[in-house]
């Protein structure tokens, strides 16, 4: 059927010092959360979001996230939430624990409030989570029913996470235009299980523009801590604009090569998820066939945001052509996202396009 669809959150609320109303805002959904973090993130958070709840009279349970959205994980957790009859699982960190909370919440048919600590990827708004093996090699996709019911983002955490973290998420960012546009050439279904909508591709517009005129002063800003106008338009186009402009406008190339990244082990797994998308929505371009004044545009805008866009760069300098053909394997695997764009791609191609753009960049 050649429907169209469009999903997103409940709710979406940013700001400034939001996370204090996480109390308010919890009590509108439930009152005997399940919360996940890691212990890092748990300690930066941990008096607001206690005094908060204290104050909403809410009585929540904290169990620490291990660091992998994995099956083995997400049950482990879910059997914490069943023991402690939480009836809301509230998930406060960077992606992997945005996933796996959404992940425990579907599992225990619960709603989900989604806290992220960076702005590092555009996982709090979507209605589905990256699952990888305990050894962080991706597996696949899990969707869900649902969108999260609300994504709370505070200002003031993300610009005191690492600043790296900030510009990964622009990177990640970068590539919702970019994928959108294949996947709809081909008029590929999306993320959201249908083709994409008008709001969808105007989504995706907005976030490359937003990104291409602030996103390079507004790294600057969050470097310093300081919540700028230009810091705000980027949080929400790294989270509210990419999530939804990903989930309704569709993927292609530049997700399926970070997945194929874990095929390989060793520094490149030190790298982010925001900080990987970069170099495969380079290794797309390429692809794509765009021309070299086009491709150079996003690696100098990359550069200037000390993300990635050479093999030396990736840590992969070193690897002989066989592994980078392991991951063209993986990226072009059936079922991966890069068949939206080319179903005829090879892994040779994109073995062939990772070298391209070391060459482009460096030169």
């Amino acid at each position: 059927m050649n429907k169209k669809v469009f999903i997103s959150p409940g709710a979406y609320i940013q700001g400034a010092g939001v996370l204090n109303t996480i109390g308010n805002e919890t009590k509108k959904i439930g009152n005997k959360p399940l919360v996940l973090s890691d212990d890092i993130v748990w300690e930066l958070t941990k008096d607001t979001v206690t005094k908060s709840f204290e104050a909403a009279n809410i009585d929540y349970f904290y169990a620490e996230f291990h660091g992998e959205s994995s099956e083995s994980e997400i049950e482990r957790l879910a059997d914490i939430g069943k023991e402690h009859s939480s009836d809301l699982v509230i998930g406060v960190g960077g992606g992997k624990t945005i996933d796996t909370a959404k992940a425990v919440a579907d599992f225990l048919k619960l709603p989900v409030i989604i806290a992220p600590s960076t702005a590092s990827t555009d996982a709090p708004t979507s209605a589905l989570s990256v699952i990888y093996s305990d050894e962080g090699v991706f597996e696949s996709y899990k969707f869900f029913d649902k969108n999260p019911d609300l994504v709370l983002v505070d200002s003031e955490v993300i610009v005191n996470a690492p600043p790296y973290l900030f510009a990964s998420g622009i990177g990640d960012a970068m590539a919702t235009l970019v994928e959108s546009r294949a996947s709809q050439k081909r008029n590929s279904d999306t993320m959201a299980g249908g083709k994409a909508t008008l709001a969808a591709q105007a989504i995706a517009e907005k976030a490359e523009k937003v990104l291409f005129e602030q996103g390079v002063s507004a790294y600057e800003a969050a470097k310093k801590g300081l919540v700028t106008p230009q810091v705000e338009a980027v949080i929400e186009v790294n989270t509210l604009l990419s999530g939804l402009g990903f989930e309704n406008g569709g993927l292609a190339a530049a997700h399926a090569v970070h997945n194929g990244f874990t095929a390989l082990e060793g520094k490149i797994h030190d790298l982010s998820h925001g900080q990987k998308v970069v170099y495969g929505i380079l290794t797309q371009l390429v692809l794509e066939g765009r021309t070299d004044e086009d491709i150079l545009r996003y690696v100098e805008f990359f550069k200037k945001l000390s993300l990635p866009t050479t093999l030396k760069e990736m840590h992969l300098d070193d690897v002989p052509y066989e592994d980078l053909l392991k991951i063209g394997e993986l990226a072009t695997a059936e079922g991966e996202t890069s068949l939206n764009m080319d179903p005829n791609l090879t892994a040779k191609q994109v073995a062939d396009a990772l070298l391209a753009v070391d060459t482009l960049s460096k030169n």
